[in-house]
């Protein structure tokens, strides 16, 4: 048989990898070891059909140079100029014809020269990969060694006797698919390589070949019990020592139970670690031993005997260049930002990742669910026909893939639920390596999200349930009223979502509602936002040479794609943070602080899991600039937002609130002598760290809350001046209006260009999406496009003046539709400042929420920058916007606008005093916490541009001022916009002082 001919049979096969050792746990060992990361040479073959049979490639030392070129190990191929990545979601890019892959299937011959550490001289040796995509055949010096099948998962090869001392042969020869393909359908970029480390390591005989940990806390007593299992090499003697020195453990016997007393158990909180050692007499294993026990009771999710809520999220291994390599000081940085912003939880979708995110998770503190290689979601395309779940043929492939998934990982304290994989639907495999997960680890829990009965997991996990089903859930009877015995289970069982809101562009809406019901509710274990990182990759520098280009699916000629939806996360690419980011240490801060109304008490809540208040410092503060309007160009410390004159603190006023340490559960309420003085100004209440720690360094802000006093509506602050008209103009004050149009034109040297009344935004990715609580319902942005809410024409009505009042009536309307808005503008000047009171009517039967309602304008200068008093510093939507405070902020053009990979609505804020700057000018409006959003493009323009990078520079500005905006919600994947958040036909009124700004002197 040809070369070719035996790699098509075992590319086909649906089997595991042959020729591994058993797995075992990643162990740090003083044994020798030599990495074989660095420079190694590629050449590809388009398929398989192409390999030829010649085979001197495997052993010469110096091969024909003829088609090699040197490639960095670890990396993925096609990012290294040999073919190209491709995404998608659940789309199989190739026939779903289990268990053939395609014949277009790019193979990949790797080579390296190595010459053997001395060190490793002598030992008995092997040769482990981290992990390949997606099926590698490897030899050493010509002789095959065998097969990786899991790409994420760990496979070692023994190379006893292969292994020569001088120079070395090794060849990996990896396809990018075949029949596990299959099992790795997960929602990413298909990137193949050889894209984890490679590594020779020395065995020792008699030493230890794997180590299990069972560490365990009880909370009536404060023991902790340990026994550590140990597994020696071939011809070991003499005993294998355990020392926990911490713990007054010295050369004790393994696979004993030993109780200790007084242990700190591991927590996220308190993720407390003992230094071990398991000592024989060749080899010496590092141990971090974190005590903690995870269990159920009550249909509760309890940790070291207290309930635990989970705030974690989805978090998938990429980088924008180097795909699924990450650099170590990435990892560590992005689990940093975690903490900082109060994630506990990570759940490693959808597969192991690199090992040493466990130590940092260990260390750290974070709760892990880690998530087995497999997921077969294309079939659910097909009605779930033929998919490996339930085929007894893959079963093999499906025990081998969980085994290597615990056996790695099964040291880490911070793993306590294992997944047996994501979106494969159920079977009969499923549930036998279920069975298998709680034998060989009856110290945790067994998750998976596709068994809704619960019936062979320990929790009940569901994907975006609606907050409706959620409460349902939570208000469900005890479990004996239920005569089914499945859903008396399941009633036993806690729950949590897995994933839930959806953090792609504009948004996630509906946090809070989320989290109000996980706080309500010990049943509910909290859940996985999705996701933790958009996986854009870089295109390289922008045109102008100010960013990068962001890529998503279809950017690389992909002919199945999913477009942009594997931009979702919290945090972009670069892992610099996006808006909601701070939505979510808003919503999940572990204090809830609450201000009454006349300040005289703060009320504090903690909702640690088992942590008190001491190590937290609380103090109030009033900022000294706050309502003196130097946002909008007056001077600092002359007037308050009515225009009346008062005092105002020429500086920051603060002062320490005495807050007692407040166990985890309780709250308490602290009496507060704030001075008499600031009974009318908007008061901050902050929590900090006192000190570092936690990956926080001191001074951390850890939550905060605000009583905030709102500005007295919008009004003139001298007599009203008489309007007259001049030429075909109707003026009042330094306002023009068209007398053909009734709209504005000019605000003294500002034009005013396209004055409109909207209804409409550019919609988000969130607009498009089928909300999973309508899903027999066209997206919103569809419903937007039947209604035509993008394309209102405007009719003048009337123009006519009273009294010294400019009043305006147009009625404004889509084409086709027997609909749309009666508006009356209500123009009145105190010769410097313009007040507009707008009322919108609507009339017929309208098919449609609206997206917003207020006025849009153009400046015909590109704005410079924006400052305002109002909400800040990041955007707000009636759903959103929880991280966002009262203050003065200034922001430069794009920052304000918020760009996006896709461009799409995003930016607004809530003001009440803001200055759009541009160049030679600008405009301040004024008003009592009105929607305002300003970017250089025009929302068409926004809608229809598929990339950030493609939009043109900047040439003038666009701004809106609303009345009311709709919410985002999570609909492109999730629920909707929350009813209460919708912005049905209504009337609305809108008022506010526009006036124009003079160049900055």
């Amino acid at each position: 048989m040809s070369v070719s001919a035996r790699l098509l049979a075992d590319l086909s096969a649906p089997l595991p990898g042959r020729g591994a050792i058993p797995p075992r746990a990643h162990l740090r060992t003083d044994a020798p070891a030599q990495l074989l990361d660095g420079t190694w040479q590629v050449r590809v073959w388009p398929t398989p059909r192409h390999v030829p049979d010649e085979e001197s490639w495997l052993t010469d030392e110096t091969p024909d140079g003829a088609g090699w070129s040197p490639i960095p190990v670890p990396s993925h191929w096609v990012l290294e100029g040999h073919g190209s990545p491709a995404y998608s979601n659940l789309q199989y890019p190739f026939p779903i014809d289990p268990p053939f892959p395609p014949d277009d299937n790019p193979v990949a011959d790797h080579r390296l020269v190595l010459t053997a550490d001395d060190a490793l001289a002598g030992h008995p040796t092997l040769l482990r990969f981290e992990g390949v995509d997606n099926a590698a055949t490897v030899w050493l010096n010509g002789v095959e060694l065998g097969t990786t099948r899991g790409s994420r998962l760990t496979h070692e090869f023994l190379t006893t006797g292969i292994l020569r001392p001088g120079t070395n042969v090794l060849a990996v020869r990896v396809a990018q698919w075949s029949a596990s393909s299959y099992l790795e359908d997960q929602d990413m970029w298909w990137l193949p390589g050889v894209f984890r480390s490679v590594t020779l390591l020395a065995r020792p005989a008699g030493g230890v070949r794997d180590v299990f940990v069972h560490a365990g806390y009880d909370h009536r007593d404060g023991f902790g019990t340990l026994r550590v299992d140990v597994d020696r090499e071939d011809g070991a003697a003499g005993p294998a020592l355990l020392s926990v020195p911490a713990l007054g453990l010295v050369d004790v016997a393994v696979g004993t139970e030993h109780r200790v007393p007084g242990v700190a158990p591991w927590s996220a909180e308190t993720p407390v670690l003992h230094d071990a050692t398991v000592r024989t007499g060749t080899e010496t294993v590092h141990l971090r031993i974190g005590f903690r026990t995870v269990h159920v009771e009550d249909a509760t999710l309890m940790l070291n005997g207290r309930p635990l809520l989970l705030r974690g999220v989805n978090r998938h291994e990429h980088h924008p260049v180097h795909g699924r390599v990450l650099p170590p000081e990435t990892v560590r940085a992005e689990l940093e930002l975690m903490k900082q912003h109060h994630v506990n939880a990570i759940r490693t979708s959808h597969y192991p990742p690199r090992a040493d995110l466990l130590d940092l998770a260990d260390e750290l503190g974070f709760y892990v669910i880690l998530e087995n290689d497999l997921e077969t979601h294309g079939f659910a395309l097909v009605g779930w026909r033929g998919n490996p779940s339930d085929d007894p043929r893959w079963f093999p492939a499906y025990a081998d893939r969980m085994c290597r998934t615990v056996e790695r990982d099964k040291n880490h304290c911070s793993v306590l639920l294992w997944s047996l994989g994501n979106e494969s639907g159920t079977g009969s495999n499923l549930e036998a390596i279920a069975r298998w997960t709680r034998r060989r680890d009856p110290d945790r829990l067994v998750h998976y999200e596709g068994d809704w009965d619960s019936t062979y997991v320990d929790v009940y996990s569901r994907m975006y349930a609606t907050t409706d089903e959620v409460a349902a859930i939570a208000a469900e009877p005890p479990a004996d009223r239920f005569a089914d015995p499945i859903r008396r289970h399941r009633r036993e069982l806690p729950f949590l979502q897995c994933e839930y809101v959806h953090a792609m562009g504009n948004g996630p809406g509906g946090l809070r509602e989320y989290q109000d019901l996980f706080h309500a509710h010990p049943r509910l274990a909290g859940g996985f936002v999705w996701e933790w990182v958009e996986h854009t990759l870089d295109g390289g520098p922008t045109a102008d040479g100010t960013g990068r280009r962001g890529l998503y699916g279809g950017d690389f000629g992909e002919s199945v794609h999913d477009g942009s939806f594997v931009v979702d996360g919290l945090v972009h690419a670069d892992r610099t943070p996006g808006p909601a980011l701070a939505d979510l240490k808003a919503v999940w801060a572990p204090v809830a602080l609450t201000l009454a109304d006349d300040l005289s008490t703060l009320t504090v809540t903690n909702r640690y899991h088992a942590l008190g208040l001491a190590h937290l410092a609380f103090t109030w503060s009033v900022a000294g600039a706050e309502g003196a309007g130097g946002a909008a160009g007056t001077d600092a410390g002359t007037g308050d937002a009515d225009g009346t004159d008062v005092p105002v603190e020429p500086a920051d006023v603060s002062g320490e609130i005495d807050v007692p340490d407040v166990p985890a559960g309780e709250s308490a309420i602290v009496p507060l002598a704030l001075p008499s003085h600031l009974e009318g100004r908007t008061v901050t209440v902050t929590a900090s760290t006192r000190h570092a720690g936690g990956s926080c360094p001191a001074g951390h802000e850890v939550a905060w809350t605000q009583r905030v006093v709102a500005p007295a509506p919008a009004g003139l602050q001298g007599p009203a001046v008489v309007p007259f008209e001049e030429e075909s103009l109707l003026r009042v004050g330094p306002l023009a209006v068209c007398t053909r149009t009734g709209l504005p034109v000019r605000l003294g040297d500002l034009a005013l260009h396209d004055v409109a009344v909207g209804l409409w935004r550019a919609p988000t990715e969130n607009d498009r999406g089928v909300g999973w609580d309508e899903p027999d319902l066209p997206s919103v942005a569809d419903r937007w496009a039947a209604a035509r809410l993008d394309d209102l024409r405007s009719r003048l009505l009337s123009i006519t003046t009273d009294g010294r009042a400019v009043v305006v009536r147009t009625r404004v309307a889509p084409p086709v539709l027997d609909v749309g808005v009666d508006c009356t503008w209500r123009w009145t000047s105190d010769g410097d400042v313009v007040l507009l009171d707008l009322q919108v009517q609507p009339f017929g039967s309208w098919p449609c929420d609206w997206a917003r309602v207020g006025v849009d304008l153009c400046l015909a200068a590109p704005t410079d920058e924006v400052t305002w008093t109002g909400l800040g510093p990041g955007p707000q939507y009636p759903d959103t916007g929880y991280g966002a405070r009262h203050g003065t902020f200034t922001a430069d053009r794009d920052t304000f606008a918020v760009r996006t990979v896709r461009p799409q609505e995003h930016g607004a804020r809530r003001v009440d005093d803001a200055s759009v700057r541009t160049g030679d000018g600008g405009l301040r409006v004024r008003g009592s916490g009105v929607w305002l959003t300003a970017r250089p493009w025009d929302r068409h323009t926004v809608a229809t541009t598929g990339h950030d990078h493609d939009l043109p520079p900047a040439a003038a500005t666009y701004v809106s001022i609303d009345a009311a905006l709709s919410g985002v919600g999570t609909a492109s994947c999730g629920q909707g916009v929350l009813p209460a958040y919708r912005l049905p036909a209504s009337r609305q009124t809108l008022r506010v002082l526009l006036e124009p700004l003079g160049p900055v002197r």
